[in-house]
């Protein structure tokens, strides 16, 4: 299995010399710091570790890597419900039990598997807003795959907190991608069901749900073959429910044969894959025998299909695996080949006594016999021969894409109106630091001086990567403003009555309906988040005060020259 496994790796590398798969990769050192407290399972400190073994391996050379903008209020309640994201953005420690009656409610607190924590609102903000900056990624075309390793909360409800899950950013990325692709796939390989994004979509054939767990006495207890979707989205929710003591062998058994079948029936326009590694053996919570060879088999088998795809994280609460289960998945999106022997990394003593990257097998009891898997997958195949192949979608007019302004930039906006200004990306690391060859470290002073005049002048002459990211991503943004003219839609993303009269609406496979019974509504004309309308906008305003500062400067020196007139006078 291994030596297959590896040949086909080799043969899908020799493949791609010819068109190189391009990833992009999420991170704020910011979410590595949150705490959910001493005695729970969850620990973003994972995050950290994984970020930290995946650089020690040189992989952050290969994709491009962003910082996320935090999730904005008018995001959020794109699906879940305003009175819920209300009190996430007002509780903390402090206020906790001046809110009882709501904290049960919303299923949070000391009695709960969510616990109100210092930075909860902004923990979610971040983790939120980095699914969002994949989906818009991959939406405009700008990767093929996007990873975000913070996200994957999928238990998360319209109106309520579950499984250490607060925002559900699943939902939520799913859709904005539901605005460029008539059907978006959601694969779920964490060790619980999904039942939060199953829920969400349960009414529709838009989204289909494939989850493979743990089924029985286990949280959240949901998830049955026979769950199989409601109304228009009947037959569009698979579920595979599993024993405890799966391997690899019995896992890859069922993966890839309903995969295989669900691309045949579906033909999705995206893919959405939460990698929760709670899957993987030796989990403190997880009941699973399936080693991080099994687990980014999937991801591969999944990324096979040249689909744009984004991968998420998920469950997994022994944190030195999952930095390992992430860090050797974030190696497979790349088709680069790592060592088992783990290199030196902040955190390496976390990883001894062996200090390896691959996970053996144990010899735990596998549960799961042959006869029990071939009856599963069978029933589900019986259920998607129900589909019709690949389900039409009715034209709608497409949703504009989020955007928060700042005072500049509506400013900036007056001397062109069709112009509308996105979501404001960050490089984490420059070019300069993906270079990796035998000048690496130069050997003379006099080298590195010639050297670094020759990159200054180049970026005087040149743009940099970032400044020509935000301009060709603004004039994408002119260009589909004007065409949103004709809708209705003015600068500021608004549509009154009398401009929409007479108009004609671009059309789409993007939102404009309804979920019923779902909770989830794809709006056809969202209303643009402003900076009064959330707390921390008032990030944005921080982050253009450098553009206005010599600007005040020349400002000032004018006053001054003035008042010196003015005594000599």
């Amino acid at each position: 299995e291994c030596g297959g496994f590896r040949a086909r790796r080799r043969a899908m590398a020799a493949a791609m010399t010819t068109q190189k798969t391009r990833v992009c990769y999420f991170y704020d050192a910011l979410m590595g710091t949150y705490y959910y407290g001493p005695d729970h399972p969850m620990k973003p400190h994972r995050l950290r570790m994984t970020h930290s073994l995946l650089s020690s391996y040189g992989l952050y050379k290969k994709m491009q890597v962003y910082r996320p903008h935090p999730a904005h209020y008018q995001e959020i309640t794109q699906f879940h419900a305003e009175d819920y994201t209300d009190f996430l953005r007002r509780i903390s420690p402090d206020n906790e039990k001046d809110y009882q009656l709501q904290l049960q409610k919303f299923n949070l607190g000391l009695y709960t598997d969510c616990p109100i924590f210092p930075g909860l609102y902004n923990f979610c903000q971040l983790y939120t807003g980095a699914s969002i900056d994949g989906a818009c990624k991959l939406n405009t075309g700008q990767v093929d795959i996007a990873i975000n390793w913070s996200g994957g909360l999928h238990h998360a409800k319209k109106s309520e907190a579950s499984g250490f899950c607060y925002i559900n950013d699943i939902v939520l990325a799913i859709l904005e991608l539901l605005k460029y692709h008539a059907r978006v796939l959601y694969i779920d390989i964490d060790i619980h069901h999904g039942d939060g994004v199953e829920e969400a979509f349960y009414t529709t054939d838009r989204v289909m749900t494939v989850s493979f767990h743990k089924y029985g006495d286990f949280f959240p207890g949901s998830g049955a073959v026979g769950d199989i979707g409601d109304q228009k989205g009947k037959h569009y929710s698979v579920n595979f429910p599993l024993e405890d003591g799966i391997d690899d062998k019995g896992y890859l058994s069922v993966f890839k044969p309903v995969i295989a079948k669900v691309m045949e029936m579906y033909q999705p326009g995206a893919i959405v894959l939460q990698c929760g590694a709670d899957s993987l053996t030796g989990d403190r919570l997880g009941c699973f025998n399936v080693t991080l060879r099994g687990h980014g088999e999937c991801v591969d088998y999944v990324k096979s299909f040249n689909v744009p795809l984004l991968v998420l994280g998920g469950g997994g609460y022994n944190i030195r695996n999952v930095s390992r289960c992430w860090t050797y998945e974030t190696s497979v999106v790349l088709d680069q080949e790592v060592s088992d022997f783990i290199p030196y990394n902040e955190f390496f003593h976390y990883y001894g006594p062996d200090f390896k990257l691959h996970l053996q097998e144990t010899d735990m009891e596998n549960r799961n016999t042959r006869d029990q898997l071939e009856k599963s997958k069978q029933k589900v195949f019986e259920n998607l021969s129900y589909l019709d192949h690949a389900p039409s979608v009715q034209m709608h007019r497409v949703p504009p894409d989020y955007f928060i302004e700042s005072d500049a930039e509506k400013e900036a906006g007056d001397d062109e109106p069709d112009i509308r200004f996105v979501k404001d990306e960050k490089r984490v690391q420059h070019d300069a630091e993906f270079y990796d060859g035998d000048k690496d470290q130069d050997s003379s002073s006099a080298y590195s001086h010639s050297q670094s005049e020759n990159d200054n002048s180049k970026i005087d002459a040149e743009q940099t990567p970032d400044t020509a990211i935000d301009h060709t991503t603004a004039a994408a943004t002119a260009t589909a403003a004007k065409k949103r003219r004709g809708s209705g839609v003015s600068s500021k993303g608004r549509t009154s009555a009398s401009d929409t009269e007479g108009s004609q609406s671009p059309i789409s496979a993007g939102g404009g309906s309804t979920f019923p019974g779902s909770g989830v509504n794809v709006p056809s004309i969202p209303t643009p988040a402003t900076p009064e309308s959330d707390s921390n906008a008032t990030a944005n305003s921080f982050r253009h005060a450098g553009d206005n500062s010599s600007s005040n400067n020349e400002e000032d020196a004018d006053a001054e020259a003035e008042a010196m007139d003015v005594e000599k006078s």
